[in-house]
């Protein structure tokens, strides 16, 4: 069963057309990616599935309803976590959990005990005197310990530390395990690198690229590190790039399609070692957004998009 199902949406805001032919396929149990900076349409595409924006046109089923005329039963089994929470300045975490808990039904309170302390919340204090991270705390803690079928999530670690985004990411693990859904919108390609099955990238109001890591991987270069009991001319070969040679070492990038050729003719001139990194996922999404779109990414440990 598909949880999501877009074909040909598309979205104007007056002249501008946000959504340009989204399509788009999400299963049960399935945990889908969806990356691209901002104004690539993926906010607005969120919205639509949420019911809060109508579509121009196209077609699109969340949980085999509408998500326009069906909104509020949709909303029984969807637990949505914004990228920039706010919430009842009056009212303090545990009550504001606990209320969003209530509007999917039984709460597991059991889990929610467990997220609040691994989360390190205090939930005794008003959300007024919350900084940013323990707002987005307060929220995926009520998600993840509600029984919604589906979580619906658009930058949802915005704010938190390295810790927490890595125990966010256990959280999400499981949630796959319990048979849940997980739709994630980042601009932290590490964290979707490390949670999702299936990617999806978005440019211009366009899915350029959709499938797994692995799938995704074959369409862009492999980078190896070799060293060889005999001398080879890796210039003279084809899809190779960015030679360089480091203590009897040379490290290169190969063309997908060029890769069974390159390693038989390293095998003929005698490997005495060979390591092979796939490419990455920023290396994938810059296949689509670098050269075209001059955006650049920043070298910090979690990548985030600017």
């Amino acid at each position: 069963m598909n949880t999501i199902e877009i074909s040909k949406l598309t979205k104007f805001f007056g002249k501008q057309k946000a959504l340009d032919g989204v399509d788009l396929i999400v299963k049960e149990g399935e945990i889908y990616g969806f990356i691209g900076p901002n104004g690539a349409g993926k906010s607005t595409t969120i919205r639509i599935l949420l019911g809060m924006l109508q579509k121009d046109s196209g077609d699109v089923r969340l949980l085999g309803g509408d998500p326009w005329t069906d909104a509020v039963k949709l909303h029984e089994h969807i637990a949505y976590v914004p990228g920039d929470v706010t919430l009842w300045p009056n009212l303090t975490g545990g009550e504001v959990i606990n209320f969003l808990g209530r509007l999917h039904g039984n709460i597991d309170t059991a889990k929610q005990k467990e997220l609040i302390e691994t989360f390190q919340l205090d939930i005794r204090k008003k959300c007024k005197s919350y900084s940013k991270g323990n707002r987005q705390k307060v929220a995926l803690i009520a998600a993840l310990s509600s029984n919604a079928k589906m979580l619906i999530l658009d930058e949802p670690t915005s704010g938190l530390d390295p810790l927490m985004e890595l125990i966010f990411q256990d959280y999400i693990h499981k949630a796959k395990k319990e048979g849940k859904t997980v739709f994630l919108s980042s601009h932290i390609l590490a964290e979707v690198e490390a949670v999702c099955d299936k990617i999806g990238i978005i440019r211009q109001g366009k899915i350029v690229e959709s499938g797994t890591l692995d799938d995704l991987r074959h369409l862009t270069r492999t980078t190896l590190t070799v060293e060889l009991k005999s001398d080879l001319d890796l210039n003279k070969l084809e899809g190779i790039h960015d030679i360089s040679h480091d203590r009897g070492k040379v490290r290169f990038s190969a063309d997908s399609e060029n890769l069974d050729h390159i390693i038989s003719k390293l095998s003929a001139s005698g490997i005495k070692s060979l390591t092979a990194e796939p490419p990455a996922l920023e290396e994938l999404f810059m296949r689509h957004y670098e050269k075209n779109e001059g955006i650049m990414l920043n070298n910090a440990a979690h990548k985030e998009l600017k």
